[in-house]
């Protein structure tokens, strides 16, 4: 059992209705379709995080997911990393994502994770964000997380996006209001 008193898959696996054992569970998994679709309406349906004046604040970052050892896996790029030294950025084989996540107010860690997608080696980021964006922006209004005459959702990014390019492909999909600037406003 869970810390917060739910069953996990583990839990589950060990119980007497699971004879085969934990594998079985773990083959169903494996086995088993996911609609990616459904999964994402049905986070952007979820109770988010809001700010202390109630607007949305949606984050997007790349996060690696590192694999210098896998050679045969498909489609891997060079991510960026950090080393522990000074100025020390390596480029290891993985797979990066781009990640939207509403953030959590105050000072914490904590995020809702709403959607990612992994890049394409040579994908142009920023279009791939405008998108993903967008639809994101578009899952939350049909659940009924914004609506006109609420506050303009905030844009979180790291200084690694080419902001005024950011903004620029943002206004093409009508999420920025045509008169913003980088700092403003995105609309729902």
């Amino acid at each position: 059992m869970g810390d917060d008193g739910r069953e996990t898959l583990v839990g589950l696996a060990l119980t007497p209705e699971h004879r085969r054992g934990h594998g079985a569970l773990y083959d169903g998994l494996n086995h088993g379709r996911l609609n990616i679709a459904r999964v994402r309406i049905a986070l952007a349906a979820l109770p988010l995080p809001r700010a202390a004046d109630g607007r949305l604040a949606l984050a997007v970052d790349v996060s690696p997911w590192l694999r210098p050892d896998a050679a045969t896996a498909p489609r891997r790029s060079f991510c960026h990393t950090y080393g522990r030294g000074k100025n020390e950025h390596r480029m290891i084989p993985g797979w990066p994502y781009s990640i939207v996540a509403a953030l959590e107010p105050g000072r914490t860690s904590w995020t809702a994770l709403l959607d990612a997608i992994r890049l394409e080696p040579g994908a142009d980021v920023l279009a791939v964000t405008a998108v993903q964006l967008r639809q994101v922006v578009q899952r939350l209004i049909e659940a009924g997380q914004w609506q006109d005459g609420d506050l303009p959702i905030l844009l979180v990014a790291d200084a690694g996006y080419d902001l005024h390019r950011l903004t620029f492909l943002l206004a093409a999909h009508h999420l920025i209001d045509r008169s913003a600037t980088v700092n403003t406003k995105i609309r729902g």
